[in-house]
């Protein structure tokens, strides 16, 4: 919890110990903490250094913690002015960056990055840099584009930054794959299902993209794409997967209410996982139902809209605003 104002967890540790306690000796303060003493005692002293702890003048070899409520907020007042200052000098670096690249030589349009981390690192980069809207195309397993152990994906909800996200439909049989889908789902992400994806791709806000350059098994590398023709094709690309790929909805949000004669919570995810191009057997996986159970319940819907294939059941799902168009 601590860790933003520059304390590790043994750190942390010591200072709610003694926060707790008021003041402490430094072997009763590493028995509590099951701390060898030395350990203890440089955590102290970086917690002196950074005012939240102090000697007692009055009994030698004890500390005594500061109060938190001004030593905390000391220390977050000066992060937040760094921060300030920070986010002051890289707007103007931003400004004399664009002023040189207003005319872009063409090797400059074009970055290749390699190697594993630094490949992961500028993807980072370009997604938590994204201040509108990130779009991805996904070619395999999910890892990094919605975020869902970092908590990326949220903080990118709160700064309003819209994610349009196509998956491969194989994707949605893996072990995790449903989970991190619906995961996705509930922070408000589109997301759409194709039975093929051409390649990985991401955009961020529409003036840089990240392509992979090496195929799978290789060492990583990938190109990373400034304004130019070759971006405009890129988004191109995407926007024409995009249109060709059917929308995923899971859950009945908007949809007419069990018991009113209409389709209830489970049709509608069975209706929409079959239209994302899954089987009757992963749609019956995935919601935990028998097989037959996935069966029965479309020849339910078949009848209902009075229809002879599921063909026909699909264009009635979406004439009837079961399904997302």
């Amino acid at each position: 919890m601590l860790g933003a104002i520059g304390l590790d967890e043994g750190q942390e540790s010591a200072y709610r110990a003694l926060v707790a306690l008021g003041a402490a000796e430094v072997p009763d303060l590493a028995h509590r903490l099951t701390l060898p003493v030395p350990q203890t005692e440089r955590a102290l002293r970086h917690l002196e250094r950074h005012g939240l702890a102090a000697r007692s003048s009055a009994h030698p070899g004890r500390w005594v913690a500061a109060p938190p409520g001004v030593a905390l907020e000391a220390l977050l007042t000066r992060q937040r002015d760094e921060l300030e200052r920070a986010e002051t000098a890289a707007a103007l670096l931003a400004r004399e960056y664009r002023a040189e690249a207003a005319e872009p030589a063409v090797h400059d349009l074009v970055e290749v990055v390699t190697g594993a981390s630094a490949v992961a690192r500028r993807f980072q980069q370009l997604r938590l840099g994204a201040r509108e809207q990130v779009c991805a195309l996904l070619a395999d397993r999910p890892r990094g584009v919605s975020g869902p152990e970092d908590g990326t994906g949220d903080r990118a909800a709160v700064r309003g930054v819209e994610y349009r996200v196509v998956i491969q439909r194989e994707l949605l049989t893996l072990p995790a794959g449903m989970r991190e889908a619906s995961s996705a789902l509930a922070r408000g992400q589109r997301i759409r299902v194709a039975a093929t994806v051409p390649t990985k791709l991401l955009i961020a806000d529409g003036t840089l993209a990240m392509v992979p350059l090496t195929a799978r098994g290789a060492e990583p590398a990938a190109l990373v794409v400034h304004a130019s023709g070759l971006l405009e094709s890129l988004r191109g690309l995407f926007e024409a997967v995009w249109r060709e790929s059917l929308p995923l909805r899971l859950g009945a949000t908007g949809h007419p209410e069990e018991g009113d004669g209409g389709p209830d919570t489970i049709d509608l995810e069975i209706l929409s996982l079959l239209l994302a191009g899954m089987t009757d057997a992963s749609v019956a996986k995935h919601l935990e139902l028998g097989l037959r159970t996935v069966q029965r319940r479309v020849k339910g819907l078949m009848e209902l809209t009075g229809v002879t294939t599921r063909l026909q059941l699909g264009w009635h799902a979406y004439e009837r605003g079961w399904v997302a168009r």
